[in-house]
C-alpha cells in the first residue's frame, strides 16, 4: 500500500466485521486465552486444515473462516502501515485481537 493509504478508515472497517464475527462467535475480548487459541488457529488455518478447525456449512463456521481472513488482513494492515512508518490503531477488539495475534506469531504459533 502506499503512503497515501488511509490506514485509519481501514482499521477501522476491519475492527467493525471482526466485532461483527465476535458477536456470532461468543467471543470474549477480554479472555486472553480465548483470544489466543483463536489467533493460533487463525496463523495456523490453511486450506488443508480448514475442515478440521471449521465447519464451513454452519454460521459459526463461516463467521470463524472470515474471521481467520480478517486477521489476516489486520496483520498486512499493520505490517505494510509500519513499512510507511506510520502507526495504526483501533479500538478495544483491534487491540485484543492484534495483541492475541502478536504472541501467537512470536511464540511460533
Amino acid at each position: 500500500m502506499p503512503a497515501f493509504e488511509n490506514y485509519g478508515a481501514e482499521v477501522a472497517q476491519l475492527e467493525t466485521e471482526i466485532a461483527r464475527k465476535g458477536v456470532i462467535l461468543g467471543i470474549n475480548w477480554e479472555d486472553e486465552g480465548q483470544l489466543r487459541k483463536l489467533a493460533r488457529q487463525a496463523l495456523a488455518c490453511h486450506q488443508e486444515t480448514i475442515q478440521l478447525d471449521c465447519n464451513p456449512g454452519s454460521p459459526e463456521g463461516i463467521a470463524k473462516l472470515e474471521l481467520f481472513g480478517l486477521a489476516q488482513l489486520m496483520l498486512k494492515v499493520m505490517e505494510q502501515a509500519a513499512g510507511d512508518n506510520m502507526e495504526v490503531h483501533g479500538g478495544p477488539v483491534w487491540k485484543a485481537l492484534a495483541r492475541a495475534l502478536w504472541k501467537e506469531r512470536e511464540a511460533g504459533g
